[in-house]
């Protein structure tokens, strides 16, 4: 019972991942996991519900690769690098985890946030702030809200995946090229906010 379970997830994953959650069909998932449809409806009742189930797990997963960057004993800049790589490297893999994210946070903000505080694999950002805190102090980088830096990361990773129907549109691009600009994004975001830090 739980192998089917998880079959028809994994199997979901990849169907949104290529299609996101409006142009999949629960009987293309059903194909894809290599069960009949009854099956499919009897673990999940909706799109919607096994949607929010592969998004929520891969919110997790997510969450469990930045923790140990943040956490970690590396250099600030090091971090920076990494958390953009990893970042970035993930929500290619997941392109609608941000748009779900954004619409659970419209929806239901305290359990969101519940639900990061509660979560023992979230980024140890108090640790981070202090160690910006601390280069701050030693003149390696320029006075910066900590806060402000992480922020400055976060929405350098997200926007594009977010935008990028507006992006793609307004610069006319192909999906190919978009992709390209998005590896590429895996340096020049950790570049770009290096040389502004740094003294």
């Amino acid at each position: 019972m739980e192998g089917a379970e998880q079959k028809i997830i994994a199997a979901a994953r990849r169907i949104f991942q290529r299609k996101g959650m409006a142009g999949a069909r629960m009987e293309e998932i059903a194909n894809e996991a290599g069960i009949n449809k009854a099956l499919l409806h009897y673990y999940f009742r909706s799109k919607e519900k096994l949607f929010q189930v592969v998004m929520t797990e891969a919110k997790m997963q997510m969450l469990g690769r930045l923790h140990p960057i943040l956490g970690s004993e590396a250099s600030l800049f090091e971090k920076i690098e990494k958390f953009v790589e990893s970042y970035i490297s993930f929500i290619s893999l997941n392109p609608f985890l941000p748009g779900f994210i954004l619409h659970e946070i419209n929806r239901h903000p305290e359990e969101m946030v519940k639900m990061m505080l509660s979560n023992d694999k979230r980024p140890n950002l108090n640790k981070f702030f202090l160690q910006v805190e601390s280069e701050i102090r030693k003149k390696n980088i320029i006075a910066i809200q900590p806060e402000q830096l992480f922020i400055n990361m976060l929405s350098m990773c997200v926007f594009p995946f977010v935008a990028r129907p507006l992006l793609q549109g307004v610069m006319n691009v192909s999906d190919k090229k978009f992709s390209l600009m998005i590896e590429a994004r895996k340096k020049e975001i950790p570049k770009f906010i290096i040389n502004a830090i740094k003294r």
